[in-house]
């Protein structure tokens, strides 16, 4: 009989992989490209294709066992995931949240999703949500020893935690309720600059110990630092410095240390980055498995994680893609292991959601729970060596810049100083340059822009209070440029135009013409095509000349020539070279957003 080997060898029929034949196949291809010459050592050429996360981490392009996973699912370092099975169905909290400010609609909104595949409540409550007198009637209907139920009430936050537990005392229970009251000091502070009570919190945490054992009083919220343009890591940072700040308010009112760690609940933001979402969830965890380490915490103090859809990468415009946006950040919530996830309808930045909207949220997970199965594999992003590479840089990176706010008198601290906000600027600065130059696309935004597209309608949502650190979109600047654009097509009549030049057969130039024609129409403005002769009589005042470089060197200057003397006052060319009469090129890696607020400017189009 044959025995089974204990490790099954997938590449056993294959010839053995030869690193330095990989290396001279793509030094190969990198010369072609021009990135690399005939003299270049083959051990600098993965340097060549190595890149940097905004936390310094290096993504490189190759990775082998080397970078084998740390320890084993369940334990130590605590990295990879195990969750409890129960009946033989493994899974997360589908957790949604409701803002509307009509508690009427708030309940029906609830019902509907608890009977279609929500398994938690989020109430928004105070100012940017329901009042908090409205609370009953919003749960109305609830099994409250069924369904958890979480809030978010920030200056409000003990006013609503003492409405809920009198409401669950009413109800009977107190044994059986479950979720988070939501209590974030630290949070509020950085949401608007004015912080909470870290008493009030441990106040509301021994009570929950004592009385309401299923109930956690304690958020340690990451995504204010996410939504202000920051990077994985040092949204994971701020939130561990408030994790610890939280432990050390609560054993200071008379918890123990396990009853301390049992409080306090994890949210982070994910987005449509899969592979970082995925390794930021994972490296949460092995940072709070250290710090509950040097606390001396029991074995098996695992982090729990609420996962939400980032805010950041919704965009107002073409708001469909956000539902495939929130489809991968759902997924990477999955595979990294949270414990809870919540979906953004699609149309979050347009208003307040619609039951379609909430729908296709909640069917999200539903579909990656049920009929993906995700949730029935163990840890599936272990083994794989990139993501455990980026787990380990995320943590690192996370654990250095938690250490600098420690030192720097804690998180309260950090944020009273600026310092957390000229980090994350600094960052945000950085992405927002990469979102410009296109570098980190936005489909229906910076890249296949609709401009035929109707928005849909939605009701105002109430606004979140401010006064922090800010609150950023990724396509701010794209749909800026799309909103002067409006406003001078409903003044005018018209949208702003360009007119690509187009010299030679359509072979030669479509490439290029469609560049153009993409780049331009991200910022709401009008192409049309046509032979420089064709300039006048399109009503246009800007060109762009789009061909193969042979042809810009036989007739760009002459074309731009042409397109002056038909009246152009900015003549562009896509491509490269410089010619007389061309004004400036456009390429990729240009900067966009000023070359389109620059075209804006010369068609007349001003703020």
């Amino acid at each position: 009989m044959t025995v089974p080997p204990e490790e099954l060898e997938l590449a056993a029929a294959f010839p053995t992989a030869d690193r330095d034949r990989w290396r001279e196949m793509v030094k190969g291809v990198l010369r072609r490209s021009g990135a690399a010459g005939e003299d270049t050592p083959l051990d600098e050429i993965e340097g060549l294709l190595t890149r940097e996360s905004y936390d310094g981490v290096p993504i490189a392009a190759l990775y082998t066992r080397d970078d084998a996973p740390p320890g084993r699912p369940g334990l130590a370092p605590r990295v990879r995931e195990v969750r409890p099975d129960g009946e033989g169905i493994a899974g997360w909290d589908v957790r949604q949240r409701h803002s509307h400010p009509d508690p009427a609609v708030t309940r029906e909104a609830v019902l509907a999703d608890l009977e279609n595949g929500a398994t938690s409540v989020w109430l928004r409550l105070g100012e940017g949500g329901m009042p908090v007198a409205a609370l009953p009637e919003a749960l109305r209907g609830v099994l409250l020893d069924l369904a958890p139920v979480v809030l978010e009430a920030g200056a409000s936050a003990g006013q609503a935690a003492e409405a809920f537990l009198a409401l669950v005392a009413e109800r009977g229970n107190a044994a059986a309720a479950s979720g988070n009251l939501g209590a974030d000091p630290l949070g509020l502070a950085a949401r608007t600059g004015t912080p909470g009570s870290l008493d009030e919190a441990a106040a509301l945490a021994v009570r929950c110990a004592r009385e309401f054992p299923g109930l956690r009083a304690v958020v340690a919220d990451g995504t204010p630092y996410h939504d202000a343009g920051g990077s994985d890591a040092e949204e994971l940072g701020a939130a561990v410095a408030a994790g610890v700040a939280y432990l050390r308010a609560l054993t200071g009112a008379g918890l123990s240390v396990d009853e301390a760690f049992g409080q306090v609940e994890f949210r982070l933001a994910v987005n449509a980055d899969q592979f970082s979402s995925i390794a930021k969830l994972r490296a949460a965890r092995r940072l709070w498995a250290r710090v509950a380490e040097v606390s001396g915490a029991a074995d098996g103090t695992d982090a729990r994680v609420h996962a939400v859809t980032s805010s950041a990468m919704m965009t107002r415009r073409d708001p469909w893609v956000n539902m495939l946006r929130t489809t991968v950040a759902a997924f990477a919530a999955g595979v990294g292991g949270a414990d809870a996830v919540t979906v953004q309808p699609f149309d979050a930045r347009l208003g307040l959601p619609d039951g379609f909207a909430r729908r296709i949220a909640r069917n999200t997970q539903t579909l990656l729970l049920e009929e993906s199965s995700l949730a029935r594999v163990v840890d599936p992003a272990g083994g794989s060596w990139y993501v455990e590479s980026l787990t380990e840089g995320i943590a690192r990176a996370a654990w250095a810049w938690f250490t600098e706010i420690e030192r720097a008198g804690g998180l309260a601290a950090a944020l009273d100083s600026g310092l957390v906000a000229r980090r994350l600027a600094a960052t945000w600065e950085r992405r927002r340059e990469d979102i410009a130059r296109r570098r980190a696309p936005l489909t229906g935004v910076s890249e296949f822009p609709n401009l035929a597209e109707t928005a849909p309608s939605r009701d105002p949502a109430p606004p979140a209070p401010g006064g922090g650190l800010p609150v950023v979109a990724y396509a701010q600047d794209f749909e800026a440029l799309r909103d002067r654009s409006d406003a001078h097509a409903e003044a005018a009549g018209a949208r702003p135009k360009v007119f690509l030049a187009t010299l030679g057969p359509i072979a030669v130039h479509t490439a290029r013409a469609s560049f153009a024609a993409n780049l331009f129409q991200a910022g709401g403005i009008e192409t049309v095509a046509g032979a420089p002769e064709e300039f006048g009589a399109s009503g246009a005042a800007v060109a762009c000349l789009c061909s193969s470089d042979a042809l810009y060197e036989e007739q760009a200057a002459e074309a731009a020539r042409i397109l002056r003397d038909a009246g152009a006052v900015k003549v562009w060319l896509a491509g490269k070279g410089t010619y007389e009469g061309v004004d400036d090129r456009v390429h990729a890696g240009c900067d966009a957003v000023e070359v389109l607020e620059t075209t804006l400017h010369d068609l007349g189009v001003n703020e």
